[in-house]
This record gives C-alpha cells, structure tokens and sequence, in this order.
C-alpha cells in the first residue's frame, strides 16, 4: 500500500458514492458503489485472507484512487455504470463488445419520423429500441417495417418526390402526398410493432381500413388490407407465454467457455425476440455477483424496460430493493418488479432461457474445438505426417507470379499456430528474370534474399513451396548451400494433386483427403498465391499507366510517377482538369495542359470514329 493511499483511507467520507482504483500508470482498473464509502474501501486493504484471488490481484496493483460522492445509492448505481462502460475496467465484470450493439432509433420529435438502426444512443426525444445482438436480425426486421409501413427514409425533406415514392416504398410527406394524420398513424403502428403489441397494431389497422372503406378511399384501404394480413402473418410466429404484461426473462450459464446471459423479450404475453450477452472478468465471481453486474449495466443503457424482470436467481433483499428503484426510475417512476419465480409458467420460461444460454456455450465450446483442430490440431498432424521432430508452429510459403516472365514477383506468407501472420508478409520484385520467364531462377534468388544471412534462431519450423520438384531443388540449392542452414525442414507442393514432395524422398507425401492438414496447407497455398498475384496486378497497373503517358510530350518519368503518386489511375488523370493537374507535385501548367490535350484529343478521336462508324450502319 503507498503512502498516498494510506493518507486517502483515512479521509474517506461516510456517504455513499462510487470509487474509482487506479494503477501506478494512472489506469482505472476498477470501479465500484458503496453505501458507505468509508466501510467500503478501507475492506479491500484490510486482511487478504477473506478475498478472492481476483480481489487480491486488484488490490495489489492499486496505486491510487478516487471517490465521487453522491446523494443516494442509486445514483452511485447510475454514475458507476456510466464509468464502467466508459472505461472498460480490468477487473470489472463486463458485458463484452458492448459498443457494438444496434439499436433501432425512431425519430418522434420530427415531423414526419424516420426508422433506421444506429449504435448511439442520444437524449434527443426519439425513442430507440434494443440493444440487439444479431445485427442480421436486426437488419431483416427493419426491411420488414418498411415494407409494412413506408415511412420515409431520407435525412431531409426533398423538394420534390424522390426515387422511393415511384417505387412506392415511401409517400412522399415531403411534397404532402399523405395527410399529416395518416403518417403519424403509420408512425404509431410502427412504434407498437417494435414494443411487440401486435394485437393493438391489428385494431388499428383493422378500424382504419374500414373507415376508409366506407368513405370510398379504397386505394388507401387496400393498402391498410395488405399491413394487415402482413402483421397477422407475424403475429403467428410469436408464441405466447404469460398471457399477459411485458416481462424480461434472463437465464445465465456457465461453463469453460464462459458465462452467457440469455434474455427473453415478453410483450403483451407474447415472446418477440431473445438476445444473449457474454460477460468478462466473471471467472472468480458468484452468480449472484455476475447477474447483478449484467442487470444493472444492461438496464442502464436500455431502451424499453418492461414491467417485470423473471431472474434465475434470487438476490440479496438489499440490492434487489435498489435495482427495482433504479429500474423504476429508468421507466419513468413506473413500478418496476423483480423477482424469481418458483414455479409455474415464468419459472418455466426462465428455465427456457437458461437452457438457451447453456446451448449457446456448448456450440461456441464446439466452435473453439473446432477451430483448434483447424490451426494447432492441424499443425500437429501435418508434422506428424511429414515426419517432422517437431510441429512446425512458423511456417514461411513462397509463390512466383508473372505474365509471360514480365513483371515477375514472389511473396512469401507466415503462418503460426495455423493463422495467418499478416504483418510478416513480405513480397519480392524479383530482378534475375527481366523479360524471361524462369520460375527455378526466380526460386533461388527470392530463397537467396530471404534466407541467406538469417539468423539461426529467426528460421521458421517449416519452409513451403508452392512448387514441384524443380522448384523445391532450386530452393534447397541456396537454403543449403549459400544459407548454410543445414535443418530448417523444406517441402515443395505440387499444384495439381497437393502432392507434397519432401528432401531427398522421390515419392511424395500424400496427405488425407479431407484431413486437417490437407486443408491447412491448401489455405497456406492460396494464401501465398493471392498475395504474389495482389502485388503482380498492382505492378502491371503501374506499367500500364506508364505505357499510356509515354506518348505525352514533356512528360518524363519523374512527372510519370508524381502523376501516378497524386492521383493514383489513369481515370482520375482522364478526368482532371489543368488546374488540378497542375497541382501535382513536379508538374507545372505547360506540362498539365499537355495531358489535358492528349487525352482530350483521344477522346475526340474516340467519338469521331463512333459517329463513322454509325453513318456506316445507317447507309447499309
């Protein structure tokens, strides 16, 4: 404990508040909320013999910290979860990726409100819905509202119908092709979609189409008929619960894999939606600690909190009473409950989202297993199968590309643990073979350049050939010889069968159809092979541009390049005016005007021998 930190204990206030820990670098790694500041700090620097391991590590890296007093304990409940969310602390239970979460924003303080999906969440006057998780979802059920209701989805009122109008997505409220009435019935309707009122969206559809009906707008009736039939359809989907009432149910498992909360949307009595949520820094903590941490930082940043909350658990009388408090506040001082039901329909469907939650750490156990068995499983194998002493966890793949032995590159791919190490890439401009192709010659000098001078210990576990025997030769030739490496593990892969050819064996390896290993040095191939023809095009695009601006008097190859530096393809030269070609480095006006000419010259030629070209086939 620092000298700081002793002097700050005993200046503590009894007050409620939140603390904030800090590290020797000044991060905050922790944030919490007492009712009583002083009791509640000064615990966490009395004996450790009573603390978690978690607690234990947190403490013994405090270096200083803060308190924030505050009124009451709920809005140290509020101002702490501001601070976790903000700061993402270390050793704070939190909900993982919770930046990313979209919600849907209907824009209520407009005239003629909008419904898209944003991830801010502002005090604006709209009303937002979610946080979701499955961003597809999502996308699929705003698709379905604008189908359904086709309010408008441009930032600002047009001047005139636009597009979405002639296709009949959008009614135009812009130029008052919809009565102000009818828009704000659609907004309604939509607004009582998303809460999950299906049943109140089917009156109000149902009393407007009848009420047009027998006023003879039957255009607009048949369109109220058609939101109609689409809602019912829905409507059939969602199964009904509770009978009644808007409730969340929250399930929670935990396994090696983690710990997921899965939350049961119930609307009206029907379940509309489910969305799970995993949780970090939750390995030491007790379920009553992680599904209080999850409540508390879920409902603070949601849009919609129901009447109801069904948890799996029971919490403590104390910290049940302040989230029912601070749920209550969050819903406007409507009465909020929270409870844990024993038995019955809410007790079943709790149970429903705790098998979910168990489900979806299961099939995410089995992703992990599988993707192992895809990189470190699979480099095992391929060792194995090679004969390797020991699995190649570094493995360097080379490719040579070309276009009948002009502008030949190679590129070389990293792959460890079975992943792609992108930022060891290299790529090659080969030299030794201008103008004639020579895959064996271009193999030795990009095996020279790597590999000659490099230190033993910056060898990779195995080197691969995207090649057959002669390619594999070459490679061996200055690996050996030039390189001195007498170890490093060398094999060539034939293109056509993944035929692996390895040191001094005349045969080949045959790897496994469909076997992991098979699979994992086909990827290594691919990989290399995009990445050598990626830097051929880039080069040949080069040479391309050059070839075009060499027939420009007083363009030489210093303004070739500044010209290809400033504006990167030879369209966007086309279409520069003398100005901005002027402006690129090394160029002045003269040298611009005559690039401006030269294409403007050959597009005249172009236009020309079209029009004669057309008078041709009008005379014939």
């Amino acid at each position: 404990m620092t000298d700081a930190v002793e002097e700050k204990l005993k200046l503590l206030p009894e007050s409620p508040g939140v603390y904030i820990m800090k590290d020797d670098h000044g991060r905050i790694i922790y944030v919490g909320k007492a009712i009583v500041l002083k009791n509640r700090v000064r615990q966490y620097f009395q004996s450790s013999r009573n603390h978690t391991p978690k607690v234990r590590a947190m403490v013994s890296h405090v270096a200083d910290f803060e308190t924030i007093m505050t009124h009451s304990e709920v809005e140290a409940l509020i101002l702490e979860c501001n601070l976790i969310k903000k700061h993402r602390p270390r050793y704070n239970i939190s909900l993982k990726d919770d930046k990313s979460y979209p919600y849907v924003k209907v824009t209520v303080q407009e005239e003629y409100p909008r419904v898209f999906i944003t991830r801010r969440v502002l005090k604006d006057g709209a009303q937002y819905f979610g946080p979701y998780t499955d961003v597809t979802a999502v996308h699929e059920s705003l698709k379905l509202l604008r189908r359904l209701f086709p309010l408008r989805t441009c930032r600002r009122l047009q001047e005139r119908p636009c597009l979405e109008y002639h296709i009949k997505r959008c009614l135009a409220p812009c130029v008052g092709k919809v009565p102000k009435e009818d828009y704000a019935a659609m907004v309604h309707a939509v607004l009582l979609f998303l809460e999950g009122r299906t049943e109140d969206v089917e009156r109000e559809l149902q009393s407007r189409m009848k009420q047009a009906a027998e006023t003879f707008h039957f255009e607009v009736a048949a369109r109220l008929r058609d939101q109609l039939l689409a809602v019912r359809k829905v409507a059939e989907k969602q199964t009904i619960i509770t009978g009644v009432g808007d409730q969340d149910a929250v399930g929670m498992a935990r396994s090696e894999a983690g710990v997921c909360v899965q939350v049961f949307f119930i609307r009206a009595g029907k379940m509309i939606g489910r969305e799970h949520f995993l949780l970090q820094g939750s390995e030491e903590e007790s379920d009553e600690a992680i599904l209080l941490a999850f409540l508390q930082q879920y409902y603070h940043r949601a849009a919609f909190v129901p009447r109801e909350v069904l948890l799996p658990l029971e919490l403590a009388a104390e910290e049940k009473s302040l989230l029912e408090v601070f749920l209550s506040e969050k819903k406007c001082n409507a009465k909020v409950q929270v409870h844990c039901p024993q038995r019955g329909t809410k007790h079943d469907i709790v149970k429903m989202a705790e098998g979910n939650a168990g489900k979806y750490l299961a099939d995410e156990a089995m992703r992990v297993k599988q993707a192992m068995q895809r990189t470190r499983g699979a480099v095992e194998e391929l060792g194995r199968y090679l004969g390797l002493k020991h699995p190649p966890y570094r493995m360097e793949c080379f490719d040579i590309s070309h276009f009948q032995g002009a502008e030949t590159v190679a590129s070389m791919v990293v792959f460890e643990d079975g992943i792609a190490k992108k930022s060891d890439y290299r790529r090659f401009k080969i030299k030794s073979t201008e103008g004639k192709p020579d895959d064996f010659l271009s193999m030795r000098e990009v095996t020279r350049r790597r590999y000659v001078g490099l230190a033993e210990d910056e060898l990779p576990d195995l080197i691969v050939i995207d090649g057959g025997k002669g390619q594999l030769s070459s490679a061996l030739e200055i690996i050996r010889g030039e390189g001195g490496h007498a170890d490093v593990p060398v094999v060539g892969l034939a293109k056509q069968f993944e035929l692996v050819f390895t040191e001094g064996n005349s045969e080949p390896v045959v790897l496994p159809r469909r076997s992991a290993s098979l699979y994992l040095i086909q990827r290594i191939r691919d990989e290399a092979h995009r990445f050598a023809i990626t830097y051929h095009r880039k080069l040949r695009g080069k040479r391309n541009l050059v070839s075009v601006l060499d027939h420009v008097v007083g363009i030489g190859p210093k303004r070739r390049a500044a010209l290809h530096a400033h504006f990167g393809t030879i369209a966007k030269i086309k279409k520069a005016c003398v100005e901005e070609l002027a402006a690129a480095p090394g160029m002045n006006r003269p040298a611009a005007e005559a690039v401006h000419n030269f294409f403007h010259a050959m597009e005249g030629r172009v236009a020309g021998k079209l029009e004669t070209e057309a008078n041709i086939d009008k005379k014939e």
